[in-house]
């Protein structure tokens, strides 16, 4: 069996390491934990300062666990009513160097990073023909099943 391949299309979506899990479905893609809990955009978005998502618009871990756009934060503490405060649970804020295992604030668990990273997923789809090519090796022909003629 010949295999061609006639067109690849990859699709890649990049998110935060938020330590927040992606993996269940029944999460709303705006849950509470996937947006910015000042702006209300979701952390892949960037913060209405900026113009493009990715490094240069940075999440910020505070040590009670909230996490917030870098420059909405910001912003935040630069106002004399924030009084120097978390906006979500009114502690004093002070932003955690990484974030430490164990349970956080809200009761989820928290991962430990360095700082502020990126993962991305990849996906890709694919058309192909049946030509007979070795999908391992495409130098040599596919095998054949036996008793079976081209």
């Amino acid at each position: 069996m010949k295999v061609e391949i006639k067109h690849w299309h990859a699709v890649a979506h990049w998110r935060w390491d938020t330590g927040v899990s992606s993996d269940d479905p029944t999460k709303a893609e705006d849950d509470e934990g996937e947006v910015c809990g000042i702006c209300r955009v979701p952390f892949e978005g960037c913060c209405p300062a900026c113009k493009v998502p990715g490094d240069d618009c940075p999440l910020i871990w505070g040590e009670c666990s909230h996490v917030f756009h870098m420059h909405c934060l910001l912003k935040w503490i630069g106002t004399p009513a924030s009084k120097q405060q978390c906006p979500m649970d009114r502690r004093q804020w002070v932003t955690a160097e990484r974030k430490i295992g164990g349970t956080g604030a809200a009761g989820g668990n928290t991962h430990t990073t360095q700082s502020s990273t990126m993962t991305a997923t990849t996906t890709a789809t694919s058309t192909t023909t049946t030509t007979g090519i070795n999908p391992t090796n495409p130098a040599t022909p596919a095998p054949r099943a036996p008793g079976i003629r081209s």
